[in-house]
């Protein structure tokens, strides 16, 4: 009679899981295709890791040449992105700046114009 049971199809085998440097490497890249810079500073909360380690890895990953960095002009903060991609970002982060100006004034003369 257990001849004619069928598996059990939910079973399936676990994937290893993936080293904190690969999850860190995943979302500088994934942010780098959305057209976002990731702050070096915002890593050890998303990860839950020490800031000592973050740096071990960003060093590692700079080295590794998949990743690029660059500065905040305001904060002199560490900004990372996908290597090659340092002014494609840039230039988006420009144009979003614009548009959030833009919109801003665009609400201040309606704001004004019906007072």
């Amino acid at each position: 009679m257990s001849f004619n049971k069928k598996p059990f199809r939910k079973f399936k085998k676990r994937e290893k899981p993936i080293p904190i440097e690969g999850k860190i490497t995943n979302f500088v890249l994934r942010n780098s295709k959305n057209g976002y810079y990731t702050k070096v500073s915002t890593l050890p909360q998303k990860f839950e890791i020490p800031e000592d380690r973050v740096w071990q890895i960003v060093g590692e990953l700079l080295d590794e040449g998949k990743i690029e960095s660059t500065h905040d002009e305001k904060s002199g903060e560490m900004k990372l992105c996908e290597f090659g991609k340092t002014y494609v970002i840039l230039n988006l982060d420009r144009q979003r700046k614009r548009q959030k100006i833009k919109e801003s004034k665009e609400n201040k003369k309606l704001v004004s114009s019906k007072n």
